[in-house]
C-alpha cells in the first residue's frame, strides 16, 4: 500500500525539480491556513447572527464591498508572488529580496489611499448600493464600513508579506502569521460581541487589533528573524521601478478582473437587497458555508501559483502542465469529499448562525446544487486561471473574467432572480453557470501554447 502510494505520487505530483514532498510541504500549511479561515470566518459570521439578522446582513453588504477593495491590493500581492517565485525558481536570490521588498511598500501605499476615500466617502457609496435596505441594516452597514476601512493597511501588509513568502515557499511561516490574526479576532469577536454585548462595533474594534497586531507581527519577522528574504527597512521605502513594473504587469489586470468582478457581485448583492432582508440573511450564510466546500481548492490555487511560477523560472513548462493538470483532479476530487463530510451536517452546522425557520430550506437547496456544480466547475474556473498568471498569461485570464461576469452572472442573475422570480437561488443559479462558460474558456487556453509564451523575468542576476 505504501508502496502504491509513493508511485502514485511520483507519478503526479513529482517533476524534474520540485518533488511530492516539496508539495505536501508547501501544500498543507496553506491548507491548514485555509480552513482556519474558513472556519473562523463562518464562527464569526455565527457569532454576529446572534446580534440578530439586520447585523448579519450588515456584515454580508458591506464584505461585499470590502472584497471589491480589499481585492485590488490583494492582486497587487499576487503580482508579487508571482515574480518571486519566477525569481526563486530562476536562482535569482537577490531579485527576490528586491521583489518581496517592492511589493510590500507598493500595496501597503495602496492600501492606505483606497482606505482614505472610504473613511472620507463612505456616505455615497452606501446610499448608491444599499439605498433600499431597512434603516438598522443601514446603521450597521455605516458602522462597518468606516471600521473595515481602517483595517485596510493591516490587511495590505499581511497580504504582502504572506504573498512573498509564498513567493519561495515559506508557507509554514505565512499560515503562522494568519493564525495569529485570525485567532486573535475570534477570541477578541467573543469578548466584545458575546461577553459584551457590542455587536457590529464590538467587531469592527476587534478587527482592528486583530489586523494590526498581525501586521506588526509581520513586520518583526521581516526586520528580525527572517533568514532567506533579508528585506532592509531602505528597500521597503525605496520603491524600484523596474521592479514595480513586473509586479504590476501582473497585478494590474488582476486588480482590474478583481473591481469588475466583485463590482458584479456587488451588482448581484444589489439586487438581492431589493428581496429582502430574509435574502439577505440567506446569501451571508449560503456564502459561509460555501467557502468551507473550498477549502482545499482554495489551498491547491494559492499552491498553483508557486508552484507554475516557480517551474516557469525554469522555464520547464512540461512540469508547469503536468502540476496543473493533476491539481484540477485533486481540486474535483476534494469536492466530492467535502460534500460528502458536509451535507449530512447541514442541520446542525446551520443551526450555528440561528437562522429563521422559513430561509433553512432554500439554504438547503443552494448548498446542495452548489455541492454538485462545483466539482467540474470550480477547478476550471478558478484553480486554472491561477496557474496561467503565474505563467505570466494576466491579461487574458483577467478579460475573461471580467466579461463571463458582467455578461452571464450579472444578467442571468437578474433575469433568473429578478424577473423570472427565483430569488436568490436564481441567482446562486446564474453564478454557478458563469463558472462553466468561464472555465472552459481557460481549458481552451491552457490547452495552447500561448498563455507560456510570456517572459516576465530574465535569469541574469542583477539588473
Amino acid at each position: 500500500m505504501k508502496a502504491r502510494l509513493h508511485a502514485f505520487l511520483e507519478t503526479h505530483f513529482s517533476g524534474e525539480s520540485i518533488d511530492y514532498r516539496q508539495v505536501l510541504s508547501l501544500f498543507l500549511p496553506v491548507l491548514i491556513d485555509q480552513a482556519f479561515m474558513a472556519c473562523l470566518n463562518m464562527m464569526n459570521t455565527a457569532m454576529i447572527s446572534s446580534s440578530g439578522v439586520a447585523a448579519v446582513s450588515a456584515v454580508n453588504m458591506i464584505d461585499s464591498v470590502n472584497m471589491f477593495l480589499i481585492g485590488v491590493f490583494v492582486a497587487i500581492s499576487t503580482g508579487g508572488t508571482v515574480v518571486v517565485a519566477q525569481y526563486k525558481g530562476s536562482g535569482n536570490a537577490p531579485m527576490v529580496s528586491k521583489a518581496a521588498a517592492s511589493t510590500v511598500s507598493s500595496v501597503s501605499l495602496l492600501a492606505i489611499c483606497i482606505a482614505l476615500v472610504v473613511i472620507l466617502g463612505f456616505s455615497p457609496v452606501l446610499n448608491a448600493l444599499f439605498g433600499t435596505a431597512e434603516a438598522d441594516v443601514f446603521e450597521h452597514a455605516r458602522l462597518y464600513l468606516i471600521g473595515s476601512g481602517m483595517s485596510y493597511l493591516a490587511i495590505a501588509i499581511i497580504e504582502s508579506v504572506n504573498g512573498s513568502l509564498r513567493g519561495i515557499g515559506r508557507t509554514r511561516v505565512s499560515m503562522t502569521l494568519s493564525l495569529i490574526m485570525n485567532l486573535s479576532y475570534v477570541l477578541l469577536n467573543i469578548v466584545f460581541i458575546k461577553v459584551l454585548d457590542m455587536g457590529v462595533l464590538g467587531m469592527v474594534i476587534a478587527a482592528n487589533i486583530a489586523r494590526y497586531l498581525g501586521a506588526a507581527c509581520a513586520i518583526y519577522y521581516l526586520m528580525r528573524l527572517d533568514t532567506s528574504l533579508r528585506i532592509q527597512i531602505k528597500e521597503m521605502i525605496h520603491i524600484k521601478l523596474s521592479m514595480l513594473k513586473k509586479i504590476l504587469y501582473i497585478g494590474l489586470p488582476l486588480a482590474a478582473e478583481q473591481m469588475f468582478f466583485n463590482g458584479g457581485k456587488i451588482l448581484t448583492q444589489v439586487f438581492i437587497v431589493g428581496l429582502g432582508t430574509h435574502a439577505i440573511a440567506t446569501n451571508a450564510i449560503s456564502s459561509s458555508l460555501a467557502v468551507v466546500f473550498q477549502i482545499p481548492s482554495m489551498a491547491l490555487s494559492i499552491c498553483t501559483v508557486t508552484v507554475v511560477g516557480q517551474c516557469i523560472g525554469r522555464r520547464n513548462i512540461r512540469d508547469a502542465r503536468k502540476f496543473t493538470r493533476s491539481f484540477l483532479w485533486l481540486s474535483s476530487a476534494s469536492f466530492v469529499l467535502m460534500a460528502l463530510i458536509m451535507v449530512p451536517l447541514f442541520q446542525p452546522i446551520v443551526g450555528l448562525f440561528h437562522p429563521p425557520a422559513d430561509i433553512v430550506h432554500n439554504i438547503y437547496v443552494i448548498i446542495l446544487i452548489n455541492s454538485v456544480v462545483q466539482v467540474v466547475f470550480w477547478p476550471i474556473s478558478f484553480l486554472l486561471p491561477s496557474a496561467l498568471r503565474a505563467a505570466g498569461d494576466s491579461k487574458f485570464t483577467s478579460i475573461t473574467a471580467m466579461l463571463s461576469m458582467w455578461l452571464f452572472r450579472v444578467v442571468f442573475g437578474y433575469i433568473f432572480g429578478i424577473v423570472l422570480g427565483f430569488g436568490v437561488i436564481g441567482v446562486w443559479v446564474a453564478m454557478q453557470s458563469e463558472w462553466g462558460v468561464r472555465g472552459a474558456i481557460f481549458l481552451w487556453r491552457f490547452r495552447g501554447e500561448k498563455w507560456y509564451k510570456h517572459r516576465l523575468i530574465e535569469p541574469a542576476a542583477g539588473e
